[in-house]
C-alpha cells in the first residue's frame, strides 16, 4: 500500500505543471523581428506572420527575444492571433511549447 502511494506521489511530482507566458505569436522565419523586404508592400507583423506561414514557416511563440517552437501547430487561434500580444498557458519541454489556452491581451 505504501509503495503505491509513493509511486503515485512521484508520478504527480514528475508531471510538468501548466505555466503561463505573455508574448507574441510569430513565425519561424522572422521570429522576433519582422523585417520589411525592399520592393514589397509594407506589412504589419500579423500580415507578415500569415504570409510566412503560407510560405512554409511554422508558428513560434516569442517572449522578449526568446523563441519557442509551438508543438500544436493546428491550434485554430494561432492564425487569428498571429502578430499580436497574447497570454498562453501550456507545457514547456526544452524549447517546445504545447499550448492549452491562448487569449489576446488588450
Amino acid at each position: 500500500m505504501k509503495v503505491w502511494l509513493v509511486l503515485i506521489l512521484l508520478a504527480l511530482l514528475a508531471t510538468p505543471a501548466q505555466q503561463t507566458w505573455t508574448g507574441t505569436i510569430s513565425d519561424s522565419q522572422c521570429k522576433a523581428h519582422h523585417e520589411q523586404t525592399e520592393g514589397v508592400e509594407e506589412m504589419t507583423d500579423a500580415q507578415c506572420t500569415v504570409a510566412c506561414i503560407r510560405g512554409g514557416s511554422k508558428y513560434v511563440f516569442v517572449v522578449e527575444e526568446k523563441v519557442y517552437v509551438i508543438a500544436n501547430q493546428d491550434l485554430p487561434d494561432l492564425a487569428k492571433l498571429a502578430g499580436v500580444t497574447v497570454k498562453v498557458a501550456g507545457e514547456l519541454k526544452g524549447e517546445v511549447l504545447t499550448i492549452s489556452k491562448i487569449e489576446r491581451i488588450p
